[in-house]
């Protein structure tokens, strides 16, 4: 399949879900280290609305995965594992949340803010910049502005990373505006939410205190919504806790022992 990567042998126990939503690949570093434990998946989705990258992941994980599976979702992938065990939630064991974006609009203005004062003023007018190119529809090559984009928040999300690397294998700026569009409205609504009091298995959110996202948009909706649920905070860690050099270790270690129970 063009759209999966295989780590490890079957059975195929854990998915991994990228961020984006269009931007596949990063979750490949989790995937090679986890793959000593049981065989993983890495979905690459591709499809352009947010129903269709459901269905696409859930078409993707019955033909290849053993049931029930444990879902670990980065970013935005780990939204698109939350709504898919709200709706498949016998089909999932368990459900790892790293890094998510946050469940209520409230606390989504506060990413842009936080991103900007750890910038100095040039960077500032070209992170402005970047962000107008990327919504102008006058602007060619979206897919080379994501990557730029990319490269300019190494410095806001994260706190002290490896040398930029980018593990991804293709931007897709289509899926990401289409995706991210359906899910703002989604999430506006109050559905996104309420969906967790569908979800049955336990729910695991993983986040760095350093994270631009704010981890009470995670922590404080969830726990009010999901049965089952444990947050864990990371001090001193940005937006990709595998990426950072001092919390690698800190961070697989947790994850591993989320892990014993699958």
């Amino acid at each position: 399949m063009d759209n999966l990567r295989k780590y490890g042998d079957s059975p195929f126990k854990i998915a991994v879900l990228h961020g984006g939503p269009g931007i596949s690949g990063e979750m490949s570093p989790v995937a090679e280290e986890l793959c000593s434990l049981h065989g993983v998946l890495e979905p690459l989705q591709k499809a352009v609305s947010l129903q269709g990258q459901v269905q696409e992941l859930y078409d993707i994980l019955e033909e290849n995965s053993s049931r029930p599976i444990t879902i670990i979702g980065w970013s935005w992938g780990a939204i698109l594992g939350f709504i898919y065990t709200a709706k498949y939630s016998a089909a999932v064991k368990k459900l790892i949340l790293v890094s998510s974006g946050v469940f209520q609009k409230k606390y989504a203005s506060k990413i842009e803010k936080t991103r900007m004062k750890r910038l100095d003023p040039e960077e500032r007018v070209k992170l402005k910049k970047t962000m107008k190119a990327l919504y102008d529809p006058s602007f060619g090559n979206k897919d080379m502005i994501m990557l730029q984009l990319e490269k300019l928040l190494y410095k806001t999300d994260f706190y002290n990373p490896t040398p930029f690397k980018s593990d991804v294998v293709e931007y897709r700026y289509d899926v990401f505006r289409s995706v991210w569009k359906d899910m703002e409205k989604f999430r506006a609504s109050g559905r996104l939410l309420k969906m967790g009091r569908n979800i049955s298995c336990p729910v695991v959110a993983i986040h760095g205190d350093y994270d631009p996202h704010p981890y009470q948009g995670i922590k404080e909706p969830l726990r009010k919504v999901v049965s089952d649920f444990k947050f864990i905070l990371l001090d001193n860690c940005g937006h990709k806790p595998w990426i950072e050099k001092d919390i690698t270790g800190s961070f697989y270690s947790v994850v591993r022992e989320e892990l014993q129970d699958i």
